[in-house]
């Protein structure tokens, strides 16, 4: 199942528990506005290259519009569709005053020169510029984009609508970026898998993890993880696996990987099929990378007690069966891994006042409303006897619906 369709099979799910007025259910499930343009950009030999670049509005009944910007060969609609609707759900659960946008542009990154990158994004914003702002939609890094990325947007976009760092997050800190951004979406999974253990009377110290995915979200979740005391156990990108029963030296891991470029090849850990990852032993088990890795064939193999979901829908709709069949706790990626837009409203914020903050300042905020939202996630679970997944989609559908009802909608 495609990812549009299992959000969608969750949306519906939660709508039915919640009793929502059909009509409402199906004014919530409909973007607001989808955006197809083309981006033609000479490359740097002089030839001319045509791609195509999306922006799906999800909702905006409680603010601006919010999600970031792909860049990745297998970006089409239906992708960037269940995308910006995820992030309407998951700015709602954490509580946060947005709505849900995505957007994305079909291209492979490794196979552009950065001049090439900055004249693509460039294009791509001048097509946009007049449905993006402030107030509007607020797009932010995501697969293959950086903080780089946000500066060319930011900077192309004040040219028609004059200095504006609050339009996009996730910029360099230099153009207005906030302190613990980078870290944000790790340390936000971090949070959230405190607030579950804690809630099942364990303490991430006295347990082992594996992760999937070794890029932004990975690395600061394995960093963070190795402070606390956790024993990371294996660790997996696309070039490679390692494992150490005893626990990974994440510091050494780290620098290898900075050094040479990839996980194979580290002194400290045993190397193992990227697969075997998903279905290694341990406590606790978190897929930072793409959507879809459990599914129907691995699910039946998975040991891990405990799956927190840092990436975007990891989990299809028949692992999950298979894996709550099996008493496996799920962590729901549209709470687990808020910690980003979290941080990323904190920027829009710093940036509207034009007052910075402190590093310590948004660790601290960022752990309030985490440890808030799986509060309020667990009170769903239990007036509506659901699991967390459903619990999270409730919470947030449930916002929006009542916000969308407030404001109007029928008039």
């Amino acid at each position: 199942m495609n990812a549009l369709a299992a959000t969608n099979r969750n949306f519906r799910q939660a709508a039915r528990i919640l009793g929502l007025d059909s009509k409402l259910e199906r004014s919530l499930l409909i973007p607001f506005r989808e955006i197809k343009v083309e981006c033609t950009i000479p490359k740097d030999d002089g030839m001319l290259v045509s791609y195509v670049g999306f922006r799906v509005q999800h909702d905006n009944a409680r603010g601006p519009m919010k999600g970031g910007i792909r860049y990745h060969p297998e970006v089409d609609l239906d992708e960037v569709n269940a995308l910006a609707q995820l992030m309407t759900w998951k700015t709602a659960v954490v509580d946060i005053p947005y709505g849900g946008a995505k957007g994305g542009i079909g291209c492979v990154p490794k196979e552009l020169s950065l001049s090439e990158l900055e004249r693509l994004t460039r294009v791509f914003t001048q097509k946009i510029h007049d449905l993006i702002g402030i107030n509007t939609d607020v797009p932010a890094p995501d697969m293959g984009t950086n903080a780089q990325t946000m500066a060319w947007i930011l900077d192309e976009y004040s040219k028609f609508h004059g200095h504006s760092p609050a339009v996009v997050t996730g910029k360099p800190v230099d153009l207005g970026g906030s302190l613990g951004r980078e870290a944000a979406t790790g340390r936000g999974v971090v949070y959230a898998a405190e607030a579950l253990l804690n809630q099942q009377g364990k303490q991430i110290k006295d347990l082992t993890f594996a992760i999937q995915g070794f890029g932004n979200v990975g690395s600061w979740v394995a960093k963070l993880i190795h402070e606390i005391g956790g024993k990371v156990v294996a660790v997996s990108d696309i070039t490679g696996a390692v494992k150490n029963q005893n626990g990974l030296d994440i510091p050494a891991l780290l620098g290898h990987k900075e050094a040479t470029g990839k996980l194979n090849d580290f002194g400290g850990g045993d190397v193992m099929s990227t697969d075997e990852l998903l279905t290694h032993d341990c406590d606790v088990l978190i897929p930072c990378a793409l959507g879809g890795v459990l599914n129907r064939e691995n699910a039946d193999h998975v040991k891990a007690k405990f799956i927190v979901e840092a990436a975007n829908h990891p989990t299809d709709p028949d692992a999950d069966e298979i894996l709550s069949k099996k008493g496996v706790l799920i962590l729901p990626d549209i709470y687990a891994n808020a910690g980003g837009v979290t941080v990323s409203y904190f920027e829009w914020v710093q940036n509207i006042q034009g007052f910075m903050w402190e590093e310590e300042k948004v660790n601290r905020e960022l752990k309030k409303y985490m440890t808030k939202a799986f509060g309020n996630l667990k009170s769903m679970c239990q007036s509506h006897s659901c699991n967390l997944r459903m619990g999270a989609f409730t919470l947030g559908v449930n916002r929006v619906a009542r916000a969308t009802q407030l404001r109007g909608w029928e008039a």
